[in-house]
């Protein structure tokens, strides 16, 4: 939250009072800070009645929240949809572990919300108000509806909630609808039976050249114009693009602050190497390129892209100055890192209870959860019918991360999933170095979710064996080599830690498991306690105590989590237990 504002007599009853803390009456309140998004704690009753004069346009109005004194229900009582009062009360009531509870008709009966989907996927709509609710009236009454859609991803097509009411024609191909309820597409509606209610993925270009301290109005008047004449939508722009000479135009660079529009810079020997409609001599001579409009917009749009607009020049009107010139390309794929998050999430050993709170609320959040299809169908009694689920393949983790980095650069919220923690052997270090390699302003937002991993919920199972220091040690040579490995357990073994083994056996790799117990022998006792836990969180789980001096190799796989006790570790009564301190040492 931005800002917390009491009553003067709830703020009388802190102890302790925050020197930010905003106190005043309720209504006054909610007058000075009814945008963004409004989360009130108390009856419902009580806050309909201070809202109902503030209440306006559907399209205009915050998302309102009320959450209970005890935080056990979030109820979005005013802007579910176009707001994302719903949306943020789902993952609210995840991060609390309280109950969202959902009115909506589409969220009630499993339909897609039209006039809210797109959001999650980076694009922005279109369309009058009244369209929008006439649409949503339509989809209300449970007949299957028309969507065309010509730009952007197709992949929200596999949400249960799109299947739930619309028909098949929604595709990057002519539908043989007469009259289409949605469009998502590019283009603007022109003409009195274009179909009002569209979604616009960001996928054009603006290429722009100008002179030297051109005004801002000129550059935004042409731009508007261009957009106007190609029958293009102004929402559906990904970015401003143009020759690396004019990156510090201070026009350009106000504009793109202005409008979060990227802007990307090339030399003019890679905008020389790009085929135009209309080269130009004179650009040639000054600028060392045949064209700076044209070449940008096709440059930045990417290969496939088309140019959707020849450069058009707009000179400077009363109190302007200067002049620009404007092309327009339309890429393949959308861009809108700006919108885009990607989620590392861990998922825990596979028990829904043992998902943390974090970790629930950012896949609350995301629209597209992408993971190995094991990991996805432990997490499936949580998804929502307007989230898709992509499965990966188990050895495929670089396809996967870079699959879920693409999808967030478009603008879209993206859950990564791992089992157990995706900071411990999981996915989020390679998606970090992917993120990385990308310049900055190509960067979603990024953010790692811990999960409980099977280290720790083996020691769980077991009793209480991390009381001293420990490690985590993967026998998989397939990403370190064994030489590596081989050094780390010959460290471990001289240091006398507990040792956790990730990946210990497999039909492939069936005889490093027993050369690590070799070498730990060397370091403690044959009757040294090992816990051997197998399948954990799931209904196959199963933990036992062994000794590291007849550990029965045979019997671990790739499910198995190894936790080998010290020195001083000890078993007794079932469980483990390795003591804070060392034979002779003081607690204090």
């Amino acid at each position: 939250m931005d800002q917390i504002a009491l009553s003067a007599g709830a703020a009388s009853t802190l102890t302790t009072v925050p020197s930010d803390l905003i106190r005043g009456k309720g209504a006054e309140l909610l007058q000075q800070h009814w945008h963004g998004t409004v989360l009130v704690i108390g009856a419902i009753g009580a806050v309909t009645r201070l809202i109902a004069p503030l209440i306006g346009a559907k399209q205009e109005d915050p998302a309102v929240l009320v959450l209970d004194a005890s935080a056990q229900m979030v109820v979005p009582l005013l802007g579910g949809h176009q707001a994302g009062g719903e949306a943020l009360a789902q993952e609210l009531a995840s991060l609390l572990g309280a109950t969202a509870v959902i009115t909506g008709d589409c969220t009630s009966q499993q339909r897609l919300a039209l006039d809210a989907f797109g959001r999650d996927w980076g694009w922005t709509p279109s369309g009058d108000s009244s369209s929008w609710r006439q649409l949503m009236v339509e989809q209300s009454q449970g007949e299957p509806l028309a969507a065309e859609q010509n730009c952007g991803s197709l992949l929200w097509r596999q949400s249960k909630g799109a299947a739930a009411n619309l028909s098949d024609s929604a595709n990057r191909t002519e539908s043989t609808h007469p009259q289409q309820s949605l469009l998502i597409t590019s283009e603007r509606a022109t003409g009195l039976g274009a179909t009002p209610c569209r979604w616009h993925p960001p996928v054009l270009w603006l290429g722009v050249g100008c002179e030297r301290n051109t005004s801002l109005s000129l550059i935004e008047r042409a731009i508007a114009a261009a957009l106007k004449e190609a029958g293009l939508a102004q929402q559906a722009v990904a970015g401003l693009s143009t020759i690396d000479r004019k990156g510090d135009e201070t026009a350009l660079l106000e504009l793109s602050n202005q409008r979060e529009w990227p802007l990307r810079l090339h030399t003019a020997a890679e905008l020389d190497a790009i085929t135009v409609p209309t080269p130009s001599p004179v650009v040639q001579a000054e600028m060392g390129t045949a064209s700076v409009a044209e070449a940008a917009a096709l440059r930045a749009a990417g290969p496939e892209a088309q140019l959707r607009l020849p450069k058009r020049i707009e000179k400077a009107g009363p109190c302007e100055q200067g002049a620009v010139t404007v092309a327009i390309a339309e890429a393949p794929e959308p861009f809108a890192p700006q919108r885009g998050e990607l989620h590392l999430i861990g998922s825990g050993p596979g028990d829904l209870a043992l998902l943390t709170p974090d970790a629930r609320s950012a896949l609350s959040r995301c629209v597209a959860w992408v993971g190995y299809g094991l990991y996805l169908d432990l997490l499936e009694p949580l998804r929502r019918a307007d989230q898709v689920r992509i499965d990966g393949q188990l050895t495929r983790e670089r396809d996967r991360c870079l699959q879920a980095l693409e999808l967030a650069r478009q603008g879209t919220k993206v859950a990564l999933v791992s089992s157990g923690d995706s900071g411990i052997y999981g996915m989020a270090g390679l998606a970090l170095e992917l993120w990385l390699s990308l310049p900055e302003q190509e960067r979603p937002r990024f953010a790692v979710h811990p999960g409980i991993s099977a280290l720790q919920l083996a020691a769980a199972r077991a009793g209480a064996p991390l009381m001293h220091d420990f490690c985590t040690i993967s026998l998989s040579d397939r990403l370190t080599p064994w030489d590596v490995i081989e050094k780390r357990l010959e460290a471990a073994a001289a240091g006398d830690f507990v040792v956790a083994l990730y990946n210990p056996r497999s039909k492939g790799r069936d005889w490093q498991l027993e050369k690590a117990r070799q070498i730990l022998l060397k370091g403690r006792p044959a009757s040294t306690p090992v816990v051997l836990a197998r399948q954990l969180g799931r209904r196959e789980e199963s933990v036992e105590l062994q000794e590291l001096g007849s550990l029965p190799v045979e019997a671990v796989d790739m499910l198995t989590v190894l936790v080998i006790g010290n020195s001083s570790s000890r078993a007794s009564a079932g469980k483990l237990v390795t003591p804070r301190g060392y034979p002779g040492a003081e607690l204090s």
